[in-house]
C-alpha cells in the first residue's frame, strides 16, 4: 500500500464519528448495514451521516449497495487488512534480536 493512500485512510478513521461508523459496520459483517440502522444505532443526523459515509467511501474503506429502497454500507475488509498490514509490515526490523512476536 502506498504511503499516501494509507495516510488518507488513517486521516478519515482519525475522526471520532467516522471511526464509530466504521466500527459499527465492521460489527455488521460482510452483508453490510442499512443506513437507517446506522443512523438509529449511533444517533447521527441523516445529513451528517451521509457526509461521513461519503468520506469513508472516497478512501475505499466502504462501498454501498442498494436493495429496493434500502441502502447498505459494506466495510471493505481487504482494504482494512491492507491498512493494518501496512502499519505492521516493518515491525521491529531495526531490532537485532529475534522478532517472532511481531
Amino acid at each position: 500500500m502506498q504511503l499516501e493512500i494509507a495516510a488518507k485512510r488513517l486521516a478519515e478513521l482519525g475522526h471520532e464519528t467516522r471511526l464509530r461508523i466504521f466500527r459499527h459496520l465492521v460489527r455488521g459483517g460482510h452483508q453490510g448495514v442499512p443506513v437507517g440502522e446506522i443512523q438509529t444505532s449511533l444517533d447521527i443526523p441523516g445529513s451528517t451521516l451521509s457526509h461521513h459515509i461519503s468520506r469513508l467511501i472516497n478512501v475505499g474503506l466502504v462501498v454501498q449497495r442498494r436493495e429496493g429502497r434500502t441502502l447498505y454500507c459494506i466495510p471493505q475488509y481487504e482494504e482494512l487488512d491492507g491498512l493494518i498490514g501496512f502499519l505492521k509490515e516493518e515491525c521491529c526490523i531495526n531490532e537485532s534480536t529475534d522478532n517472532s512476536g511481531c
